[in-house]
């Protein structure tokens, strides 16, 4: 389930662009800190995810990234893109 909502978050991200960390919890239905454990891990695992705090801020993916689809089975991907439409 965790690698399912990672993969979802970077997506909602590269559509949104811009999301709170309570936002994002709210839509998983997790906790902020959940978020904020996921985002560590996406930056581990080589995503350019960012935060920014203040009015305005919020967490980001870098605007030029695009994420590689070959590291994700087509299953996977339909079944994230599924959870988008």
């Amino acid at each position: 389930m965790a690698e399912n909502r990672l993969f979802q978050m970077v997506y909602l991200l590269l559509k949104k662009r811009n999301m709170t960390a309570p936002e994002l919890a709210k839509h998983f239905e997790v906790s902020v800190r959940t978020i904020y454990r996921d985002i560590d891990i996406l930056s581990a695992a080589g995503i350019p995810v960012f935060t920014m705090q203040g009015k305005g801020g919020g967490i980001f993916i870098q605007e030029n990234f695009v994420l590689n689809k070959s590291l994700i089975s087509e299953q996977e991907q339909k079944q994230i893109l599924f959870y988008f439409a």
